[in-house]
Formats: C-alpha cells, sequence, structure tokens
C-alpha cells in the first residue's frame, strides 16, 4: 500500500507555491514524474521493495541498495540484515552501513580486475572460480574530503570495497548520496541503528499459540484413535487396530474391546486459541489495513471509522516516510538527473526547490480527514446560507478545491491553472452577459409592441 505498482504513491511538487499556477513548471514537473515511474517499473523495484517489506515485518531494520544501471536505468537490491553493521549520525539517521557478504570467485575476478586482487586469491580464482570470496563494503560520511575537487573519492559519501580474509583494498570510491535506504518499523530511544518489529511484540503469543495447537493436535488425534481398554484375558495378541483387521475372542468372555471415553469438545482450548490469534492480529495491525465496511454503515461513518483506523498507523507510517520514502525517491531522482534522463527544466525553475507528496492509498487514508472537514464545513453551513447568503463570504472556496485536490493527490495534467480557471470563468461571464443583452432586447421589443396599440389609440 505504500509503493503499489498500479497506482501513483508519489508526486512531485514546488516549495514555491505560486509556480503551481504555471503551466510550463506543471508540465515539467508531470514529465519528471512519468521518466522517474517509467524507470520503477523497468527496473526490479517492485520486487526487490516486497523483500524489504518482509524484512521489515519480520526483523524491525530493512536494508535496500540503490545503485545505477546501464541498462535499467536503476538497480535494487535488497540485503539481508545479518550481512549489516548500521550507525546513525547525531539526528539518529543511518548514515553509515558496513555490508559483508559473498561472491562468486569469477565475478571478483570480473569486477575489481587482477591489478588490485592478492596473488593468493587470483591463484584461489583460477583453481576454484565457483567458490566464494567474502568481501566488505564500507560506505560512510566522507569528512575529511576535498570540496575543490571534483573526483569520485571527494564525494560526500566514502565507498570501500576490501577483501575481508585478505585484508585488501580492492576499490575506493564515493557517492553523492547515501546508497543506502535502512528503514526501521519501530525504534525506542534507547536503540542505535536498528529497528523493531511486529513480529518481534507478536513472538510470545506466536509460541504460545504454537503450543497450544499442539495440544490440540493430540487432542483430536485422541478422538479419532483413541486409546483402548482390553481385558487382560479372553483375546488374543496383538490387538489389531488396522482396517478391515480380525481379533479373537475366546467363546464364552462377556468382555470386550472398548475405547477410552474421552469428552468431545475443548471450548477452552479453542477459546485460548482464538484469544492469541487476536493478540498477533493486532500486533500486525490487521484490522487496521484493512478497510471494511458493515451493509448497515452509512458512507460517513465508514469514513470516519477508517479515518481512526489510519491513525493508529501515523508513527508507522511517518518513519516509513522519513527512512524509506524519502531517500529512496530522491536517490532516485538524483541518479536519473546525472543520466540527464529529464527534459530540460525552464529558466523559470532555476533555483526552486522541489518537494515530495506522498499519495499512495494507505497516505491518502491518512489525510482523508482533511477532506472530510472540508465537506463537513459545506454540510454544516448549507442551512446557514439559506438564512443569509453572505455567510459565505467567509469561505475561499477557491482556496478549499485547491487543498482537497492537493490532499487526494489529482495529477496535475488533470487540473486547470489559475490562468486556464480565469479565461473559462471571464468566457463564462461573457456569455452570460450576452444572453442577458439578448433577453433585455427582446423584453424591450415585446414592451414596445404591446405599447403602440395604446399610443394608436391615445392619437
Amino acid at each position: 500500500m505504500l509503493t503499489n505498482s498500479s497506482t501513483a504513491w508519489f508526486s512531485l511538487r514546488f516549495r514555491n507555491a505560486e509556480l503551481d499556477g504555471n503551466d510550463e513548471a506543471k508540465e515539467w514537473l508531470q514529465s519528471v514524474e512519468d521518466v522517474m515511474y517509467l524507470a520503477f517499473s523497468r527496473s526490479n523495484f517492485h520486487e526487490q521493495v516486497h523483500e524489504l517489506y518482509h524484512d521489515l515485518i519480520c526483523f524491525g531494520t530493512a536494508v535496500m541498495f540503490i545503485e545505477s544501471d546501464p541498462k535499467y536505468q536503476l538497480q535494487f537490491s535488497t540485503r539481508h540484515i545479518s550481512e549489516c553493521y548500521l550507525s546513525e549520525d547525531e539526528k539518529g539517521r543511518v548514515d553509515t552501513v558496513y555490508r559483508t557478504f559473498k561472491m562468486p570467485n569469477r565475478a571478483v575476478l570480473q569486477r575489481f580486475g587482477e591489478k588490485v586482487l592478492s596473488t593468493k586469491r587470483l591463484t584461489e580464482i583460477k583453481d576454484k572460480p565457483y567458490d566464494t570470496t567474502t568481501l566488505l563494503h564500507a560506505v560512510f560520511p566522507n569528512n575529511e574530503r576535498d570540496i575543490t575537487k571534483v573526483t569520485n573519492i571527494n564525494k560526500p559519501f566514502a565507498s570501500i570495497y576490501v577483501d575481508h580474509d585478505e585484508k585488501v583494498t580492492l576499490s575506493e570510491g564515493g557517492f553523492d548520496e547515501l546508497p543506502y535506504c535502512c528503514p526501521r518499523y519501530l525504534k525506542s530511544s534507547f536503540e542505535i541503528g536498528y529497528g523493531r518489529s511486529p513480529a518481534m511484540t507478536a513472538l510470545a503469543d506466536t509460541k504460545m499459540l504454537n503450543k497450544m495447537s499442539e495440544v490440540s493436535i493430540r487432542y483430536a488425534q485422541k478422538l479419532v484413535d483413541p486409546p483402548l481398554i482390553v481385558p487382560d484375558d479372553g483375546f488374543m495378541l496383538p490387538i489389531r487396530t488396522v482396517p478391515g483387521g480380525l481379533n479373537f475372542k475366546r467363546s464364552g468372555t462377556r468382555d470386550n474391546i472398548e475405547p477410552l471415553n474421552i469428552n468431545s469438545g475443548n471450548p477452552l482450548g479453542m477459546q485460548m486459541e482464538q484469544q492469541r490469534r487476536e493478540m498477533i492480529r493486532q500486533a500486525f495491525y490487521v484490522d487496521q489495513l484493512i478497510l471494511g465496511a458493515s451493509p448497515n454503515m452509512t458512507a460517513t461513518e465508514v469514513i470516519q471509522r477508517n479515518e481512526e483506523k489510519m491513525k493508529l498507523l501515523g508513527p508507522v507510517m511517518g518513519r516509513q516516510q522519513a527512512e524509506l520514502l524519502q531517500p529512496l525517491i530522491e536517490r532516485t531522482y538524483n541518479i536519473l538527473s546525472r543520466t540527464n534522463a529529464f527534459p530540460n527544466a525552464p529558466e523559470i525553475l532555476q533555483g526552486n526547490d522541489i518537494e515530495i507528496d506522498y499519495v499512495s492509498p494507505l497516505a491518502k487514508a491518512q489525510r482523508q480527514g482533511d477532506v472530510q472537514s472540508a465537506l463537513q464545513l459545506l454540510e454544516i453551513m448549507a442551512p446557514l446560507a439559506q438564512v443569509d447568503p453572505g455567510i459565505m463570504d467567509h469561505i475561499d472556496i477557491d482556496g478549499m478545491s485547491k487543498h482537497i485536490i492537493k490532499t487526494l493527490g489529482v495529477p496535475a495534467t488533470a487540473i486547470r491553472s489559475d490562468e486556464e480557471v480565469s479565461a473559462v470563468r471571464n468566457e463564462r461571464q461573457a456569455a452570460q452577459a450576452a444572453q442577458q443583452e439578448k433577453q433585455d432586447a427582446l423584453d424591450a421589443a415585446e414592451a414596445a409592441g404591446n405599447a403602440a396599440p395604446a399610443l394608436q389609440a391615445l392619437s
């Protein structure tokens, strides 16, 4: 619901609100969005972000590496948290990532070349090309860079690859921004680098439910295949309980083989299991994510109920926007900008910053309260306006409509600019004025026609 491949989940806007009504600026911004969405769809983004969400829910911390790709423009790679060591800056944002991973020997040679590899590693690659080598990739703020030099090693973030076993540096470079997105699901104030997940919260209930299920399974087995009460005399052993089995009984013996009486039904066990399931559902916010509606509920009640559910997801949504979506979109924008994937920006846009709006279904559901408040205001003011029409002068309908359009994430191409709105209104007023003049002329002609007989009578 954050990055749905079938719907828009982000939009761009200028920090300068005066540019919102500029057609040229609006068209350029829309073209930039189109290029970014196309790059996401052509790359492996949606497969990798699905893996990221899985890690986020299970481990509370996820790591995604974003790099440029000559063929698909972008390349995404979700890395397991067991590979990574994270550290934060003074603002609590991850800015340092050390990642240890394995790479096939022949791939190491292809990527780094012979010159930087040790003699031992080259021999191993030649003898065992399909074995793996452990590498270390370190990315951290380059506080000692020379900002006067525009080189690969003088960028804001340093990037170093090391042969872990041989302790040999394979490459040194840099990035203009942190290439890793490291979102945390939730984080306590004393935790550094890593977060916690709903799976951790639900772990105790999950283990308890598993134990309860084991007992229920044993109970069901006893009902289906109960223990037998067998007399100590009169039957030939062993007792055959297989289908169609024959058991021989001594003639004249009155005792029979009987199942042990086990009470059927386990309401207490089922009730306790259901309680654990509900606790697990609450830990994973299942009820909040399913925006259901009862047949007896009105549309207003449905909106209010869903709005209340979304408020509970506010802290989680805010962290994901700050630690996942914002660095993801900024990194993508910068990569595409450096590869000249965007059309040339008009001169009017020089020096104007771009901001991100999140318009995914979940993000829009979070802001639904703003739209509902505006509509409620109009609903309340309507009967008052019948008593005194001037009461509506307190409401800026144009401003309200712009706010609703922005909140709902309507594409810029579907909205008229201020100049177009003014032109449409002027045209409408001119047409109304012409119609009024025509009606006035008809009324005057009719009045003149009615007055002619009276004038003749007077004469």
